[in-house]
This record gives structure tokens, sequence and C-alpha cells, in this order.
């Protein structure tokens, strides 16, 4: 349990498209293979060793013309992974079905379908908390530094109402010791968040993962009857609190176009009318962010702030007096 789940991610996914590769035709050679995984003509020699030690029958032929094939009887063969593999292969073909790859849902639904009959109930209960608990807010999973038994022990306390001590560093990098009431693990893309109520300030929280040293389940039970909305916090955590400057710009295009162009990592995005969307975003250069409005190719009415609103004001007087 002490490899990052990153790492885990990355070797049990190559591992799957090396044997996926094996089985599309009969012979490869090592430099083809390295080649459609990106990967170094060693780490194909080192994985093809790790495959024969999981019992996969690969045969190699030496000399210019050699390479890998896969022996006899390995049409079908079986997927054998530990605990810490088999999780991360579910998150990420999860995060798939769910549109994080276009294209590709079906299939990693299928996958999904046919690993989840494989596990053990034990995993599959461990699994299906993780994939229970977790909301996508755009990108794929996320596969930042975070500790798999931290994941998996937050998600399953998610998933049970359960109550749990963490070791946070907050954000000055400071160590904190927090009672909290968790709700759902979002990921972003690039990170794990944890949205839950902190019982010592009595208020709703989001919690960077990676920032959690120790998760810790109490088992005393909680009910919330209005939680908020998880995905919604975080982006609003992300994309607004951390800057100088909130901005409330009115745009004049419906909301489901303007999130098109503006990820919930970038900015919160709700319907004003049927043709109409208020986006709200932080930025700490105003400049910058008006270009980015200008950019989107939207009519728009920046609301607030004040400078912003003087900003544009001077910067369309002046275009406007540039090409009169």
């Amino acid at each position: 349990m002490g490899a990052k789940l990153g790492v885990v991610l990355d070797t049990s996914a190559r591992l799957l498209r090396l044997l996926s590769l094996l089985q599309s035709r009969p012979d490869w050679s090592g430099p083809e293979l390295a080649d459609r995984l990106e990967v170094t003509t060693r780490t194909v020699r080192r994985d093809v060793d790790r495959l024969r030690q999981l019992g996969y029958p690969v045969d190699a032929t030496h000399g210019p013309d050699g390479g890998y094939r896969l022996g006899s009887g390995a049409s079908l063969p079986p997927l054998l992974l530990d605990d810490d593999e088999a999780t991360a292969v579910a998150l990420a073909l999860g995060a798939t079905a769910g549109g994080a790859v276009r294209g590709m849902e079906e299939p990693a639904l299928a996958a999904l379908a046919k690993l989840d009959r494989l596990l053990p109930p034990p995993l599959r209960a461990r699994v299906g908390a993780l994939r229970a608990a977790t909301v996508q807010l755009g990108g794929r999973a996320g596969s930042g530094e975070v500790d798999p038994e931290v994941l998996v022990a937050t998600a399953q306390a998610c998933a049970g109402n359960e109550r749990m001590a963490l070791a946070y560093a907050d954000r000055d990098g400071n160590d904190t010791e927090r009672r909290i009431e968790p709700h759902r693990l979002v990921s972003t893309g690039r990170r794990w968040y944890l949205v839950a109520f902190d019982l010592d300030r009595r208020a709703w929280r989001t919690f960077r993962v990676d920032r959690i040293a120790v998760a810790t389940r109490t088992g005393h039970r909680f009910r919330h009857d209005d939680p908020p909305d998880a995905a919604a916090m975080v982006s609003e955590a992300i994309a607004v609190a951390p800057y100088r400057h909130t901005a409330v710009v009115r745009i004049e295009a419906p909301a489901d176009e303007v999130r098109r162009r503006v990820p919930p990592t970038v900015g919160v995005v709700e319907a004003d009318g049927d043709d109409g969307a208020v986006l709200t975003t932080g930025s700490d250069d105003l400049d910058s962010l008006a270009g980015h409005l200008v950019a989107l190719g939207f009519g728009f009415e920046a609301l607030e702030p004040p400078e912003l609103r003087a900003l544009l004001r001077r910067s369309a007087k002046a275009i406007a007096a540039a090409h009169r």
C-alpha cells in the first residue's frame, strides 16, 4: 500500500495496454512496443517480465527480427492484479466511462462490469465505495500524489456516513488536526479534493487529499439533511476563492455553451434565463481577465468588481477612438 496511486495507475494502465497490443497481432518488435507505449525498450522488457511473473506466457525471440508474442492459449489471459492495482484500474475505467476519454465510454463501461464481477466481495465493496463517493469535475481522474489508503478510507467514510479524524497540512504548511463529516470526493483531473463538514469550525470545507497525512474512521455515524453540491463547492474554492479579485459577469449565451468554453476549474457558470448565463471567476490580474472575457466571443456585461467595469469602459473607448 506504500506506492502512490498515480504510479500504480500508470503502471497498471500500461500493462493493460501492452496486453492489448500483444493480443492484437502475432508478433511485435521491442522498438514497436516501446513506440506505441511511449516508453523505452528497457521498460518494455521489464513489463514483459512482470507479465510473465503474473502468469502470462510471453515468448521472446532474439536477433535482428526478434520480438515478443503471447504464447499458446493466451488469447484471453486472466487479469491478475493486487488490491491497489485493481482499485486504480477500476478508478481509471470509471472516469473513462463517465466521459473523461471521449469515444471510449462504452468499452470502459464493459471492462468495468467485467472487473466488478471478478473482484472478491471485500475488494468490490472497497472499489464500489470509491466510485460512489467520487464526483468528476472535468479532465481525467486525478492522479496526483495521493496515498491509496487515505483515498479509499475517505471514500468508504463518505459512503458510510462515518466521521473521520484527519492529520492535515493547511495551505501554509501548518500541521492541523481536523474532525470532519465527509461528504464527497471530487477529482479535477489534477488533484483530488474532499468536501466535508468541519465539526470544530462548524462550516463546510474543501480539503486537498494530497495534504492528508492520516485519515482515521471513528465509527461515529452522522446524517446531513441538506449537503452542498460538492462539485460546485470545489469549483468555487479553486476558481474564485484563492484570487485577489472576484468577478461576476453576465454573458449573452446559454449556460451550456458558456460551460463548454469555461471549465469548472476556471469559473462557476449559472443559468440566467434560457439565453443567458452568469459567470463567477477569480483573477489576480484584471487586464488578463478582461482579455479572456473578450476572447470568449460572447456579448457580456461585467457586474462586479467596479474596477473591472471601469477597465472595460476605458478599453472600449480607446478601441473605438482608434477605429473611427
